[in-house]
């Protein structure tokens, strides 16, 4: 990692860390009568670096909240009032196949897909809905405590970020809250946690207004690394609309890594590299 890299990514991990103004998450945490699982502490993470594989077609008017790969397509949620939707895309060349609309009131947000169901989070409207995977038609819905931020699956419990620096875990079946997890790296929590995705074992997601991805195991907590992909969009195709870096996809069966952000032109496939003990993130007090 070059030093003008480094530089920069312990900025941000000092932004990370101390917080964001914005969009602070207000009361993820809901009654459930869950207990955090008590967090060992455990040294810094090792940081990665990564390298372009290919990039796609992205749609420049999706506000990135979601994203799955499955059999040669991306399933994508998207956000904002007036604006979200659960869509089913073409790899090659980005096309929308299918579409289904929220209503206005509705922010859509994560997304994740368990058998013929998709499940796609809201924000701040306490709901969340099931559509079958084939049609799109919503068949169920369900209530969230709190906001809904990001949602991955490992096929038996469904794994459910607010922003914050807590993982609910949710019963696929009911779609309760099982248990929750704090999430840290060391000593330090790991706040803003947004899109998620399941890849080998661990759990990928995105560090909201950050370049970072944070490698999560997700029976601590622990953070097990990080990848910076700072300046994966190049400059010459950033509009003023562009966003932050949002959506994490895997193709488990290719072992492909597949980001992009929100309004973002291209979505990439990537791969991790660099030596890890060279790269090794800021210690944290």
């Amino acid at each position: 990692m070059r030093a003008s890299a480094r530089i920069l990514f312990a900025l941000l991990t000092i932004a990370l860390f101390s917080g964001c103004p914005d969009k602070t998450p207000e009361g993820n945490l809901p009654d459930t009568g869950a207990t955090p699982t008590p967090q060992p502490k455990a040294p810094s993470a090792p940081v990665y670096g990564y390298e372009v594989v290919k990039s796609y077609p992205h749609d420049t008017t999706a506000f990135t909240e979601g994203l799955i790969y499955r059999d040669g397509a991306i399933y994508e949620s998207t956000g904002l009032n007036d604006s979200s939707s659960i869509r089913k895309v073409a790899l090659e060349t980005g096309k929308v196949e299918r579409q289904t609309d929220l209503e206005e009131k509705y922010f859509g947000e994560g997304l994740t897909m368990i058998g013929d169901k998709l499940y796609q989070l809201t924000w701040r409207n306490n709901v969340g809905f099931v559509y079958d995977l084939f049609t799109f038609r919503p068949i169920d819905t369900f209530q969230i405590y709190g906001e809904g931020w990001g949602l991955t699956t490992d096929g038996s419990q469904i794994y459910m970020s607010d922003g914050s620096e807590f993982l609910r875990i949710l019963d696929p079946a009911t779609l309760e809250v099982r248990r929750v997890i704090p999430v840290s790296d060391g000593s330090r929590p790991v706040r803003f946690i947004n899109e998620l995705e399941l890849i080998k074992g661990e759990i990928w997601a995105n560090v909201w207004q950050t370049d970072s991805i944070v490698r999560i195991d997700p029976t601590s907590g622990n953070v097990k690394g990080w990848v910076n992909l700072t300046g994966l969009l190049p400059a010459n195709e950033r509009s003023h609309r562009v966003d932050v870096l949002n959506g994490i996809a895997y193709d488990a069966q290719g072992d492909r890594i597949f980001v992009t952000g929100k309004f973002w032109p291209k979505l990439y496939q990537i791969r991790v590299k660099g030596d890890a003990a060279d790269t090794t993130a800021p210690k944290l007090q």
